[in-house]
C-alpha cells in the first residue's frame, strides 16, 4: 500500500509540475528589467535582466503615443506598440499596450492573429466596425460596430480585425496579456511568405485561379520585404 501511495503522489506531483508550466511563472522579484548584453544580466523569458541595482525610472517609461500614426499605406493603418521592446521594464510582466490609427472610411487593421495574448480594445475617435472568428469547425464570426468608450475583446489566438467605417480619422488602444504578444497578418502570411509557399498549395487551399495566387503573392512579398 505504502507504494501504491508513493506512485500516486509521484503521478500527482509530475501532474501539478506540467499544470505549472503550462503558462508563464510569476516573476519572483519586483522587475526584471531586459538588457541586450548578455555580460549585464541573466537571460529570464526570452530577455537579459538588468542588475535591479542599475534600473532607472526610464526603463519603465514611453513618450509620444499621443502622436497619430501614419495611415498612408496600403491598408490605411498603423499600429504603435509599447511593449517590451519599447518599455524594457515590461519584461516578465505580462502586459502590454498598442495605439492603433486608421484613416477615414477604409482604414484597415487586417485579419490577424497574436499567438501569446488576449486583446482588449477601447475606441477613443471615430467608428469601428470590429470582429473575430472562432476556430474551426465552427469559424463563428463576431462582430460588433464601437463608438468612442466602447471596449472589445478579442480572445488569444484566433483571428480579429479592425475597419473605420466612419468618415473621419479613428483612433484606439488596445492592452494585450503579453508583454511580446505577436503577431500574425494572415495575407502577409500567406503569400508573403519568405520564400514563397507552393503556389500549388495556396491553389488548392483558396480555390483561386494559379494567375491570381502569383499575383497576390508577388503583391504581399514586395510589402514584407
Amino acid at each position: 500500500m505504502k507504494g501504491v501511495g508513493f506512485l500516486v503522489a509521484f503521478v500527482l506531483l509530475a501532474l501539478a509540475s506540467k499544470l505549472a508550466s503550462a503558462s508563464d511563472p510569476s516573476p519572483l522579484q519586483d522587475f526584471c528589467v531586459a538588457v541586450n548584453d548578455a555580460k549585464d544580466g541573466v537571460f529570464v523569458n526570452g530577455k537579459l535582466c538588468k542588475d535591479p541595482k542599475l534600473a532607472v525610472p526610464e526603463d519603465f517609461f514611453l513618450q509620444g503615443l499621443n502622436i497619430p500614426g501614419n495611415t498612408s499605406n496600403p491598408v490605411g493603418s498603423m499600429v504603435t506598440p509599447a511593449n517590451v521592446q519599447q518599455i524594457p521594464g515590461l519584461n516578465t510582466l505580462g502586459i502590454s499596450l498598442v495605439r492603433i490609427d486608421y484613416a477615414p472610411y477604409g482604414g484597415l487593421n487586417p485579419p490577424h492573429t497574436h499567438p501569446r495574448a488576449t486583446e482588449i480594445l477601447v475606441v477613443v475617435e471615430g467608428t469601428l466596425y470590429v470582429g473575430f472568428v472562432t476556430s474551426n469547425p465552427e469559424n463563428r464570426l463576431f462582430t460588433k460596430v464601437l463608438y468612442p468608450g466602447d471596449v472589445f475583446v478579442f480572445p488569444v489566438g484566433l483571428i480579429h480585425f479592425q475597419f473605420n467605417i466612419g468618415h473621419t480619422n479613428a483612433v484606439a488602444f488596445a492592452g494585450l496579456s503579453s508583454q511580446n504578444p505577436g503577431v500574425i497578418t494572415i495575407a502577409n502570411a500567406v503569400f508573403g511568405s519568405d520564400p514563397a509557399i507552393n503556389p500549388d498549395v495556396l491553389v488548392k487551399a483558396f480555390q483561386l485561379d494559379k494567375n491570381i495566387v502569383k499575383q497576390l503573392q508577388s503583391r504581399f512579398w514586395w510589402d514584407n520585404n
